[in-house]
């Protein structure tokens, strides 16, 4: 119920590089432009093994001087990552790969049009809950990029469920005893004093689930 979340080539040389992330944020306005590009969104989804332009070339049948010239922008934005090289016939090929296997584009990409918290006067609304979740977004993923440069894991929890309340009484009775476990808790283990400890942000929220219709509907051409 509950779940604990915590993240052939012939004659091929490969570099030593991490491993991909599963999700890479996009944080930069060109970083984003980049990415809503179709012919770059299909290079990054063609990426997910190493190859090179001229592989891309022949495997989507388009010219390798135009996918060398989006493969630059996608490289220079850090969305694919040079991973090595291999010899064809009397060539020398780099190799590139998508840095993650999906992406998100960040509130930061949007600048000071980004929503934040302090500027949603309704705690109990659904707007200030997209903004505690923006939030949560801009800050884990300063926090790992942080990280990745150290060479550290970053220590996050994620808790999700579901519950089906019969009524609106006890879906109040259940935030109201939610909200004092949660009180409870963090009066207990909260220390401002002990040398070496570490603050953590805490979020809780809850919204309607989706039917599984919704949940799987593809945007088409008419949602837009």
């Amino acid at each position: 119920m509950n779940q604990l979340l915590t993240n052939i080539f012939v004659k091929t040389r490969l570099f030593a590089v991490n491993l991909s992330h599963a999700v890479h944020v996009i944080e930069h306005p060109s970083g984003a432009a980049a990415v809503l590009h179709p012919l770059r969104r299909r290079l990054l989804a063609e990426l997910g093994a190493p190859d090179s332009a001229a592989g891309l070339a022949r495997r989507l049948g388009l010219p390798r001087q135009k996918l060398n010239y989006h493969l630059r922008q996608l490289e220079g934005e850090g969305l694919v990552e040079a991973v090595g090289e291999r010899k064809r016939r009397n060539c020398t090929e780099r190799l590139l790969r998508a840095v993650a296997r999906s992406y998100l584009i960040g509130p930061s990409a949007l600048g000071p049009l980004a929503v934040d918290p302090a500027g949603v006067r309704d705690a109990a609304s659904s707007a200030y809950l997209v903004a505690v979740a923006a939030q949560t977004i801009r800050e884990v993923a300063d926090q790992r990029r942080r990280a990745d440069r150290a060479g550290k894991r970053l220590p996050t929890l994620t808790l999700q469920t579901s519950v089906r309340f019969a009524s609106a009484d006890a879906q109040q009775a259940f935030a109201q005893e939610l909200s004092e476990e949660v009180a409870r808790l963090v009066a207990k283990y909260h220390d401002d004093h002990t040398s070496g400890g570490r603050r953590f942000r805490i979020v809780a929220g809850a919204y309607p689930a989706p039917s599984q219709r919704a949940a799987h509907h593809a945007p088409t051409q008419e949602d837009v």
